[in-house]
């Protein structure tokens, strides 16, 4: 209720009129600078995930990216490491598993489900898992558990392949 602001309240809500445009009003320009790359016969497009979910987007980016990649023709592998491992769990949900306490809970585990139907390789440290207690039944069914030791010569493998590698890298 307006009466219940102060004058000094009042005038800063007044100074700029809200909102300055109506919803659906373009800020931003529509042209993309780089061509829309496809796949060339036999490559690659690998992605480290060291990131927890719904700390960030940058879990969910990655997941996103890598299935434009594979949406483009490249062979598309997610590989979850230390704190990531936990993007993997078919077991979120609250107050019982696959429900969402809050819109998108399940955004993650939706995505990693749409890329290993569509052919996505998804690889999840054991490692990664024990550090927070984390069960290896409770991975996404497709999710392939891997050997700590498996981080390094998986970028190795990919590097050979001459893959694309998106690192990231979040806490």
């Amino acid at each position: 209720d307006m009466a219940d602001l102060t004058d000094l309240e009042k005038q800063s809500l007044e100074e700029i009129p809200h909102p300055s445009m109506p919803e659906g009003s373009s800020i931003y320009g529509g042209t993309k600078v780089f061509p829309d790359y496809q796949a060339e016969n036999g490559e690659s497009y690998f992605t480290l995930v060291h990131g927890i979910a719904h700390e960030s987007s940058v879990s969910f980016v990655a997941v996103l990216q890598a299935t434009r990649a594979l949406r483009k023709g490249f062979e598309s592998a997610l590989y979850f490491y230390g704190p990531g491992s936990l993007n993997c769990l078919a077991t979120r949900g609250f107050p019982t598993t696959g429900n969402s306490a809050f819109p998108g809970e399940h955004n993650i585990n939706n995505s990693l489900r749409t890329f290993l139907q569509e052919g996505g390789k998804v690889y999840c440290c054991r490692f990664g898992l024990s550090l927070h207690g984390a069960r290896e039944e409770d991975l996404i069914e497709g999710v392939i558990p891997t050997h700590p030791l498996d981080v390094q010569d998986a970028l190795i493998h990919y590097a050979r392949k001459g893959a694309i590698v998106n690192s990231t890298y979040q806490l």
